[in-house]
């Protein structure tokens, strides 16, 4: 999954006042740009639309394992010499990749930044990709493919995309398989590296002590070496409307579930109080229904969710939840029971008033660094919000009216698509042949 899904973004930009401007670079490329001159760093985030989608089949985990090797050595420095040139500088990279696109961040001392630069342009244009860390880097990839073979909510979350994206490359492990990552090879890299950083599918933003001429220039030269296009992306995915429940023996004293159906896109007009109504259901740190329903009348979980998880080529509408074996059929029928409730009722006034308490007021708490606005604001970009969003979001979120909540409820809200993937020894449940 994408690595800030939109509903947590939401969650977590600023309620003050942020100036933001856009920013052309002399080459071209468009940045959004904060600058803060009374702290002495530089944070930047770029966002490659790329990812796994683009692996071929017979290729599945190139682009992870390729991202993994950007800090693995680049240019004339192998991983060791790499590793001390970046402590030398004090400079932090970051390097993700997922379904949607490959992430790197930096954050560099304002009076290191050239340096910083030079060497995080030379490991996105320049990787070696060395024998050594190649196979370093790709034990541990295999050691994460296996270790998601055991682990019950990965396999329960893999198993919900391929049934809600059936035919899509959404179904196809992110990862690879240990026999697609085994055959994996430096020209595949190369090829997967290619694919992946390309200037026009990049989303850039830079916050800290720079001004819009050094952060373009900066920019340009950061990107400067990449290709300048890359390949076609998938079609958009077509999400099934429904089917049965699919159980998936496994030897857990807990079982697993995972649920939810087609949610709604980043630029749905319904967004907001689409968002809304799913807090007010199943927001994990609000006090939603599915949370007074089920742990705390009941005790049947330590914890459940529910939230809008959009995606580039498609978007749903899941939850999570776990439970002992023997109760795990109760909360499948209580989750059902308030899906049907949201679509036909909607939700209370006084629900409504507490979940825009806890929204407007939550807004500001987790934008405590340069690099986490950084991050957000290439979030509010892939969303293709406007600009003055931060300044604006709490009036939106207040502006949602009793009518429109409840109108969207019954949009959102789909009981007969509502679909359950559980993991486990479910008592009373037929496991899926």
């Amino acid at each position: 999954m994408m690595r800030l899904l939109l509903a947590l973004l939401l969650l977590t930009l600023p309620a003050q006042a942020m100036d933001i401007v856009e920013v052309t670079s002399p080459g071209g490329t468009r940045i959004w740009l904060v600058e803060e001159e009374s702290i002495p760093i530089v944070s930047v985030e770029l966002h490659f639309a790329s990812g796994a989608r683009l692996d071929p089949d017979d290729q599945l985990g190139a682009t992870a394992l390729m991202t993994g090797l950007l800090e693995e050595g680049s240019g004339d420095l192998d991983a060791q010499a790499f590793a001390r040139a970046r402590e030398t500088i004090a400079a932090r990279f970051g390097f993700d990749s997922g379904q949607d696109g490959v992430t790197i961040s930096a954050s560099m001392l304002a009076e290191n930044r050239a340096e910083t630069i030079d060497l995080l342009a030379t490991a996105l244009s320049q990787p070696r990709f060395d024998p050594s860390a190649v196979e370093r880097v790709r034990a541990q990839l295999l050691s994460n493919i296996s270790a998601a073979e055991r682990d019950p909510d990965r396999i329960a979350g893999r198993a919900f995309i391929g049934a809600l994206f059936p035919d899509h490359v959404y179904a196809r492990p992110r990862n690879g398989t240990e026999a697609t990552v085994s055959a994996l090879t430096v020209d595949t890299l190369r090829a997967a590296h290619a694919r992946a950083l390309t200037r026009d599918r990049v989303t850039v933003s830079v916050v800290g002590d720079i001004g819009p001429e050094d952060a373009g220039r900066m920019i340009d030269r950061l990107l400067g070496a990449l290709p300048a296009t890359g390949p076609a992306l998938p079609p958009r995915a077509t999400v099934s409307a429904g089917g049965p429940d699919i159980v998936i023996p496994f030897d857990v004293p807990q079982s697993i579930a995972i649920f939810g159906h087609e949610g709604l896109d980043r630029d749905d007009p319904d967004f907001i109080p689409a968002f809304v109504a799913s807090t007010i259901v199943g927001g994990g740190g609000f006090g939603s229904r599915l949370g007074e329903e089920i742990r705390e009348k009941r005790g049947l979980t330590y914890g459940i969710y529910a939230s809008l998880s959009p995606r580039d080529l498609g978007a749903l509408y899941l939850g999570s939840v776990s439970s002992a074996n023997d109760r795990i059929g109760d909360v499948v029928d209580l989750v059902r029971a308030e899906w049907a409730r949201a679509a036909a009722t909607g939700v209370t006034a006084e629900e409504l008033a507490q979940a825009k308490r806890y929204l407007t007021g939550a807004y500001a708490l987790r934008f405590a660094s340069n690099g986490r606005i950084a991050d957000g604001l290439v979030g509010l970009q892939l969303a293709d919000l406007p600009i003055d969003y931060v300044n604006i979001r709490n009036d939106l979120i207040e502006a949602v009216t009793l009518d429109e909540v409840n109108r969207v409820a019954a949009r959102l809200f789909k009981p007969d698509a509502l679909r359950f993937v559980i993991v486990g020894q479910p008592t009373g449940l037929v496991p899926t042949e």
